[in-house]
C-alpha cells in the first residue's frame, strides 16, 4: 500500500497525523456527549424516583422511629441469626426509606435489618452503611400500607402486632376510622382474617400497657379475651389486678394467669340430691357411694332397728 493510500485507509474522514478534527465534527462529537449523558442522567433520577435504584446510606441518615412499628420486638434466636447472615455474606436486601429531607430518611421497611447492622457497625466500620430502595409515597397512609405488606410477606406478624399498628395509625390521624385503616393496611387479607384483627384492636385500645408479652398472645386465647371484654367492661381492671398478683416472668406464665381468669373461681361442688323416704326422713345419696339418712322420724330405736336389719341382710350374703 502506497503511503497516500494507508493515510486514507487510517484517517478516512480526511484528517492528517498532528490535525485536529474540523470545528465542525468536534461540535457534533461533544453534543453527542452531552445528550448521551444527559440521557443516562434521565435514566438514573427516573430509576431513583420510581424507587428501583439502590444507594448506600449511612445508617444514622435513616429514621427508624419516623412510622409506629408494627413488630413489637425481634425473637433473639431469629436476630442473631439474621446478623451472623449479614457479618458473614453482607447485605443482601435492601431496605426500604422515604426521603424526609436532604440527607435524612424515615425507615418504611427493614427494621430487623437495621438493628442488625448498627449491631454489627460496632465490630466492623464496614456496616455502617445500609443498602436502601428510595421510596416516595404520596402520603403517610402508603408509607404505613408498604410498612405493612412487606412484613406480612417477610416475616408473620402476631395478631396484636397487626391490631396495634391499627390503633396506632388512627390515633396518629393517618386513617380517619378504625374501619378505613383496616381495610386499607390490611386490603390483600381474607374477611375473616380483618375480623380477627379487628377483635383484637379491641384488647389493645383496652390491655396495651397491662400485657407484658403481648405479641406472644395466641389467637384463640385472644378471641376469647375480646369475647369477655365485649360482654364484661370491667375486665381490664380485673385482668391488671390478676397480673400483678401472678407476676408472670414469661409468655406462658402470662398466658396462663389469663387463662385461669376467663375461667373464673372454680364452683363448690353441688349438693347431693335429697330424696324424702316418708314424712319426715329423707335420704341423700352422695357420688363417692355414701348414704346420709336425717328427718325428725329418725330417731334412736329407728337407728338401731335399721343397723340390726343391715347386719341380718349381710349375713345372709
Amino acid at each position: 500500500m502506497t503511503p497516500d493510500l494507508e493515510t486514507k485507509a487510517l484517517f478516512p474522514m480526511g484528517l492528517t497525523p498532528g490535525f485536529s478534527r474540523p470545528p465542525v465534527a468536534r461540535v457534533a462529537a461533544e453534543s453527542a456527549a452531552e445528550a448521551a449523558l444527559r440521557e443516562v442522567s434521565g435514566e438514573l433520577a427516573a430509576l431513583r424516583a420510581e424507587g428501583r435504584m439502590v444507594l448506600r446510606l449511612p445508617l444514622e441518615a435513616v429514621e427508624e422511629g419516623w412510622l409506629i412499628r408494627d413488630r413489637l420486638g425481634a425473637d433473639p434466636e431469629e436476630l442473631a441469626a439474621l446478623t451472623d447472615s449479614l457479618r458473614a455474606h453482607g447485605q443482601r436486601t435492601p431496605i426500604e426509606v422515604a426521603e424526609l429531607a436532604p440527607g435524612r430518611y424515615g425507615l418504611i421497611s427493614g427494621w430487623r435489618r437495621m438493628v442488625a447492622l448498627r449491631a454489627l457497625a460496632g465490630e466492623d466500620a464496614r456496616f455502617a452503611s445500609v443498602l436502601a430502595l428510595v421510596r416516595a409515597p404520596e402520603t403517610s397512609a402508603e408509607a404505613y400500607v408498604a410498612m405493612v405488606e412487606e412484613n406480612e410477606i417477610r416475616a408473620g406478624l402476631s395478631y396484636w402486632e397487626r391490631a396495634r399498628v391499627v390503633v396506632r395509625a388512627v390515633a396518629g390521624g393517618v386513617f380517619a376510622s378504625d374501619r378505613v385503616a383496616l381495610q386499607r393496611l390490611f386490603a390483600s387479607a381474607s374477611r375473616a382474617r380483618r375480623s380477627k384483627i379487628g377483635s383484637f384492636m379491641a384488647l389493645v385500645q383496652a390491655l396495651d400497657g397491662v400485657l407484658r408479652f403481648p405479641a406472644a398472645l395466641p389467637e384463640r386465647l385472644g378471641l376469647k379475651l375480646a369475647a369477655a371484654l365485649a360482654a364484661d367492661p370491667a375486665l381490664p381492671g380485673r385482668l391488671a389486678a390478676v397480673l400483678a398478683q401472678a407476676d408472670p416472668q414469661d409468655a406462658s406464665a402470662e398466658q396462663a394467669a389469663l387463662a385461669r381468669a376467663l375461667a373464673g373461681p372454680k364452683a363448690p361442688p353441688a349438693p347431693p340430691a335429697r330424696s324424702e323416704i316418708a314424712p319426715g326422713l329423707w335420704a341423700e345419696q352422695g357420688r363417692d357411694g355414701r348414704l346420709v339418712l336425717g328427718g325428725a322420724a329418725l330417731d334412736a330405736a329407728r337407728i338401731a332397728r335399721l343397723q340390726d336389719w343391715l347386719k341380718a341382710d349381710l349375713a345372709t350374703e
